[in-house]
């Protein structure tokens, strides 16, 4: 494929990921307004739908913190990835945060200097590196597919990976999840959001899978377990930006991984806040 389209569907896709709710947010945003009884609680999901909508028709971002981009790529068995091909994807996610544009918030400086942040910030917003790439294997043979996701930091803030003791009981892991959950929601400010949960063999697996919630989930469709934990969790009455309601939480999306033969599961929870996930796709 020539390099500029590579480039051009790159940054086209990392502005849509900033810019625009996928289908199944807005229907959730409008299914929650309808059962909202809190009249400030509805007003305020009413104006981040708005918000929304108005983002998307100006390909601007949906909140000042535009995020970081996190990238999945999905590839099939007659596929194959090319070091120029990756090469052209860089350079799609650098003028995509300048189309969009993406904040200036790249730490300047080495190590240690990013670390103290003794240098202040780079003024470019093409300088915000993308986190690292996840290649994924999929059972469809002429698959090659980008996911995009932007980031903020509001939710990593409130992010939690840590192990269960599972005791061979489903239950146990829902009602750690939940009591996690019900912990950082308040905390978060940035309600209604999506819970995003993986469970893994390691910390690395479990917030890989945690990240392929946040890019297969819908909030059109939700499992039992799913489910259970948003409905627990919308139990705290926290609302849209803590002013009270039923809607702490849209949807719960949770993604489980191989498992071992071990006492403990691990576990990777993070509170999308109102306006993730920020995703957007694209096929090559």
């Amino acid at each position: 494929m020539d390099r500029e389209v590579i480039i051009e569907k790159v940054k086209d896709t990392l502005v849509r990921a900033g810019s625009t709710f996928q289908p199944d947010k807005k229907d959730s945003y409008k299914r929650n307004i309808d059962k909202e009884d809190n009249p400030l609680s509805r007003w305020c999901m009413e104006n981040i739908l708005e918000n929304a909508e108005v983002a998307e028709k100006n390909c601007s971002p949906l909140c000042d913190d535009s995020g970081i981009p996190h990238i999945i790529l999905e590839v099939g068995k007659n596929r194959s990835i090319s070091g120029e091909f990756l090469d052209a994807l860089y350079e799609g996610i650098k003028e995509g945060l300048k189309a969009l544009p993406g904040r200036p918030m790249a730490i300047l400086g080495n190590d240690v200097e990013r670390i103290e942040q003794k240098n202040g910030l780079s003024p470019l917003s093409e300088s915000v590196l993308p986190a690292p790439l996840m290649v994924k294997y999929v059972d469809e043979p002429d698959k090659l597919r980008l996911t995009v996701m932007m980031q903020g930091g509001g939710p990593e803030i409130r992010a939690k990976t840590y192990r269960v003791f599972h005791k061979h009981s489903r239950q146990t892991v829902v009602d750690e999840i939940v009591s996690w959950a019900k912990e950082v929601v308040g905390q978060l400010g940035c309600t209604p959001c999506t819970l995003a949960v993986g469970i893994g063999r390691s910390h690395f697996e479990a917030s890989s899978m945690m990240l392929q919630a946040m890019a297969e989930g819908n909030h059109n469709v939700q499992n039992e377990m799913e489910k259970e934990i948003t409905l627990r969790v919308n139990e705290t009455m926290v609302g849209p930006l803590g002013l009270g309601g039923k809607t702490t939480v849209l949807e719960t999306f949770v993604k489980i991984g191989p498992q071992r033969a071990s006492g403990v599961r691990i576990v990777c929870l993070r509170p999308c806040c109102c306006f993730e996930p920020r995703k957007a796709f694209t096929e090559f």
